[in-house]
């Protein structure tokens, strides 16, 4: 059996794992371009641990706004439907092959509707 995501350093191999498959991906690399021509994938990775670990273990220490971030890369790079179907199957198969367990079920629902709100609010419908 596999175990739950129980830490911050669970959160970081999981965001880390889940940026291996989309940096390889060539319809997904697009978007982090510039974070890693700009030498910020480190940061970036260790600001979105800090996002889960706040939804997972209600800290507080993601302190930027998610949602504009992606708004203002959509203005520049249009995100399409099938760009958020790949963010979540690679977001759940990294989840899945490695965890089991309530915070695991959280991050997926959580993610899923993170993923439904960006979609709304960018007008992505197909």
């Amino acid at each position: 059996m596999k175990p739950d995501i129980a830490s911050r350093k669970d959160i970081h191999f999981i965001i880390s794992s889940f940026y291996d498959k989309l940096l390889s991906d060539e319809s997904m690399f697009p978007f982090f371009e510039e974070i890693t021509n700009n030498n910020e994938l480190s940061a970036h990775l260790e600001s979105i641990a800090d996002f889960w670990n706040d939804v997972l273990f209600d800290t507080v220490t993601y302190k930027k706004n998610v949602m504009q971030k992606h708004l203002t890369v959509h203005r520049n790079m249009k995100f399409k439907k099938s760009h958020f179907d790949v963010w979540i199957s690679y977001f759940f198969d990294v989840i899945d092959a490695n965890f089991s367990g309530e915070k695991s079920i959280v991050m997926k629902n959580r993610a899923s509707s993170i993923a439904t709100v960006m979609q709304l609010k960018m007008n992505i419908y197909k």
